[in-house]
């Protein structure tokens, strides 16, 4: 009898690690259900979490990724693919996802049930990630593609929607560079270095042979010239040849000179005819040389020159994703009782700016209209007198316009305890107020999935650690609220702040124009953005490898051109921390119950309806 507290989700976690370990035919290998990123190290594999929900989607994704990894650790040598991997940064993911997409095609050959969960898997990556809203290559990623292309010609399973999107703007050009070459992919599955070489062929036909680095399987130049040597040894040339030239020389130099001269004009001929053959040569390599890959699209509209070393860790996730709803229920209980006293205040600071708000939003009238409404303040005047003009009245328009207002909250560790429990309580107690007067409000929050890099960093690491590689963490951007979203639906997605080891690294500057494009692409009219911090943009793996200003420097480019282009209202509460000297508008407080404060008065002089008013009190609010 199952006891009613167990997680009726044990049962399928024990029966999915069992047929793991059997289908990876490692008995030892230690299977594991987290929030960290999937992945699989030496003898230990990590899988995605499965809530007491059990939901489709979940057992699916669970199975999809559990097939994936269990497939690379039995089909998948390291030594052999170390070998043949290219040294740059591009040609090796190129290299990493059309070895995965055939350790997954060989499972599909021999286990065809493999194939409808990897499926299911690759269909929650293109929804996650947003592969079929990508319109151009500049934003499909080009190893990706190929890792498609590979998996479904050696499978000849359709791709799911996203996926076939991603495929499809990519297909012609990778068809095109390679000609019959990928005719060979069936019969190379069984086979890694057979593959490996294919491969690094492959990549080589896409252009960027450049990043391939020496070639594996070339012999060693030192080896041939010993062997050449040992060759002339064992054949030198007889003396009795030489003595006879000589002779022949000595005995008529008029025939020695016209010789001499013939093999001159002989060697002159010889090295045109060269020279020709040359110049056809690599007229014909141009003809043939594949045409450059469009370049990539900056990553950031704000600094063109910043990097990232890689995005296939990164992540854009809500709540409900991340916790169960027994647990977020559970959470919000928590959050609420840790800060019931000071609700009494918050409330009341947000019923002031909801009056402000109501008030800005009752009807006005224009009297003395000669048409209009009729004025029953007038009523007598025109029952006297109908020809009486000016008895009417018009509704003025108010300049009230629609708004949405965007919360981006700092889940960086340094904000745990009650920093962040605050911080969850304001923007629920706004979100509320704000929503009872029209105006949509979303609750983003931004942090890492790991400390210290994270799978972005083992891939560094496994590349040679190269030079100034730019961010190196993977991102965990959080919807707690949606603006659609009502906030009687997303309240217990809040609690999710509370949860145990879910704040780690701030990388802002990322996180703030990602903010940005999603509240740019609203409809309302007026658009304002809040962040909440404390302190400068903080990533230990990428501070080690980058100049020490590299986050601040782009957190400042962000800044200014989200001020520039003044598409959105932007303002920032610092937390015992200055960040006037990053935002325009900006406050910091010193004690984080002035929060709540804070917020609101910010808010509330954001909607002054006097222009003049407004710059006033943020002037006096900084």
């Amino acid at each position: 009898m199952t006891h009613p507290t167990d997680n009726p989700a044990d049962p399928f976690k024990k029966a999915l690690a069992e047929a793991t370990r059997v289908m990876a035919d490692d008995p030892d290998l230690s299977v594991s259900f987290s929030l960290d990123p999937p992945g699989l190290s030496g003898d230990a594999m990590r899988l995605p979490q499965v809530s007491r929900r059990l939901t489709k989607d979940e057992v699916l994704l669970a199975r999809g990724t559990a097939d994936g990894l269990a497939l690379r650790h039995r089909y998948h040598d390291a030594g052999v693919a170390a070998r043949y991997a290219p040294q740059g940064a591009l040609a090796r993911e190129l290299y990493d996802a059309m070895e995965s997409a055939r350790v997954e095609a060989l499972g599909a050959r021999f286990m065809p049930g493999t194939a409808d969960n990897i499926d299911a898997r690759i269909a929650n990556e293109a929804q996650r990630k947003g592969y079929a809203q990508i319109r151009s290559q500049q934003e499909a990623p080009l190893a990706v593609a190929a890792g498609y292309l590979v998996r479904q010609l050696a499978t000849g399973r359709p791709l799911p929607e996203g996926a076939s999107n991603v495929l499809d703007l990519w297909r012609g050009f990778i068809e095109n560079q390679c000609g019959n070459r990928l005719d060979q992919i069936d019969a190379l599955l069984d086979d890694q270095q057979a593959f490996a070489r294919f491969a690094r062929q492959v990549i080589g036909d896409l252009g960027y042979a450049d990043q391939l680095g020496d070639d594996p399987d070339a012999e060693d130049p030192d080896a041939e010239d010993d062997a050449s040597d040992e060759v002339e040894e064992q054949s030198p040339e007889s003396p009795g040849n030489e003595e006879d030239e000589q002779e022949d020389q000595d005995s008529s130099p008029e025939r020695a000179q016209d010789e001499q001269q013939d093999q001159s004009e002989a060697q002159v001929s010889t090295d045109q005819e060269d020279d020709a053959e040359d110049v056809e040569e690599q007229e014909m390599s141009d003809a043939d040389t594949p045409p450059e890959p469009p370049a990539p699209a900056p990553y950031s509209d704000a600094d063109p020159t910043y990097k990232v070393y890689t995005t296939a860790y990164d992540e854009i996730v809500s709540a409900e994703e991340l916790a169960e709803a027994a647990e977020l229920e559970r959470l919000r209980a928590y959050l609420d009782q840790q800060l019931d006293p000071l609700k009494g205040a918050v409330s009341r600071l947000a019923n002031k700016l909801q009056r402000r708000l109501m008030a800005q939003q009752n009807r006005s009238w224009q009297f003395d209209r000669e048409e209009g409404i009729l004025d029953a303040a007038r009523l007598a005047r025109v029952v006297a007198n109908p020809t009486l003009p000016l008895s009417f009245k018009v509704e003025k328009d108010t300049e009230f316009r629609d708004t949405c207002v965007t919360l981006v909250l700092d889940n960086s560790g340094s904000m745990r305890g009650r920093p962040i429990s605050i911080a969850a309580i304001c923007a629920d107690v706004l979100a509320r107020t704000l929503e009872r007067s029209g105006v949509k409000v979303e609750i983003l929050g931004f942090t890492t999935r790991a400390w210290k890099g994270g799978q972005s960093r083992e891939a560094w690491l496994a590349e040679g650690r190269p030079q100034l590689p730019g961010r190196l963490n993977d991102l965990r951007h959080i919807i707690y609220k949606a603006a659609d979203a009502p906030w009687r639906r997303a309240k217990a997605n809040l609690g999710l702040m509370m949860k145990e080891g879910l704040l780690k690294e701030n990388i802002d500057g990322e996180a703030l124009e990602w903010a940005h494009r999603r509240l740019g692409a609203r409809p309302e009219a007026r658009k304002i953005m809040m962040v909440i911090s404390d302190g400068a943009p903080v990533d230990d793996s990428t501070l080690s490898a980058n100049p020490s200003t590299f986050l601040e420097k782009h957190l400042r480019d962000v800044i200014a051109m989200i001020e520039k282009r003044k598409q959105v209202e932007l303002i920032a509460i610092g937390i015992g921390h200055d960040v006037t000297r990053y935002y325009q508008h900006a406050v910091t407080i010193t004690d984080v119950d002035q929060l709540a404060g804070a917020m609101t008065e910010q808010l509330a002089a954001l909607f002054e309806a006097d222009p003049r008013k407004r710059a006033r009190a943020m002037a006096n609010r900084r």
